[in-house]
């Protein structure tokens, strides 16, 4: 399962920049969200590690970027979590994954949503006001949203002719992956994001999906209280280590 879901979140979300190293999955995006710019250690190595730290931290180093992991459970190798704890990475960021099926879930797409399978600049700009995301990393998102392979739609919801609330699911495999649900500040808990999760699951039921998943941070209650309230449960965690 772990493996599986990781997979399809790399997927769902492309980095610019790809280097596969002894099992390590290595991304980089300008530095634009922790997701695209880390290493992945998915699957089993047969160089020493303590090497292949030093490899990636030069690589990193060379962009003018933090070293920064992205670890779960079944990480290669095992211990690596305490190895890069000893060597100064910071614990950062931990993150429920969770999922839920969709084989008897009533599901339909308000009136209000708007459903496009391609990228546009209306909901780019929507979500970067609502997301407060910076003039910096707006043409980076663009690149990272047209380079997504699998199908996947772009909700956005409006409200009096406004737009209050947008996100993003991706299609692959059978799931169906929510991400970047955000609600305008000005309209938040009038239940405008659960409409927004609601049209992605039909969305994706329609083309097939049986099971979504999706990924909280452990940090946001009313997140995890909508999830917990649309049948959502964990299934595992993960978290970041950051170079100090």
């Amino acid at each position: 399962m772990i493996t599986t879901i990781e997979e399809l979140s790399l997927n769902a979300w492309a980095s610019l920049q790809t280097l596969l190293y002894d099992g390590w999955v290595i991304r980089f995006a300008n530095g634009y969200t922790k997701r695209a710019n880390s290493v992945n250690p998915l699957y089993s190595s047969t160089i020493d590690t303590g090497e292949k730290l030093l490899f990636c931290e030069s690589l990193y180093r060379k962009q003018n970027l933090p070293t920064v992991f992205k670890l779960t459970a079944a990480v290669h190798p095992h211990d690596l979590d305490d190895r890069l704890e000893k060597r100064g990475y910071q614990k950062d960021s931990p993150t429920s994954v969770q999922t839920v099926g969709l084989e008897v879930s009533d599901l339909q797409v308000p009136s209000t949503a708007e459903l496009q399978e391609s990228l546009s600049d209306d909901w780019l700009w929507n979500f970067c006001a609502m997301s407060a995301i910076s003039d910096a990393h707006r043409n980076t998102l663009r690149e990272i949203l047209i380079n997504i392979i699998p199908r996947h739609c772009f909700v956005a919801l409006t409200s009096n002719g406004r737009v209050v609330a947008c996100g993003l699911g991706v299609l692959q495999s059978g799931y169906i992956g929510l991400f970047d649900i955000v609600t305008d500040p000005d309209f938040r808990r009038r239940g405008f994001g659960q409409q927004v999760i609601s049209s992605i699951l039909a969305w994706g039921k329609e083309n097939q999906a049986k099971t979504a998943y999706l990924q909280v941070m452990l940090n946001n209650p009313p997140a995890l209280q909508l999830y917990a309230k649309l049948g959502f449960r964990e299934q595992y965690q993960y978290w970041y280590r950051i170079q100090a």
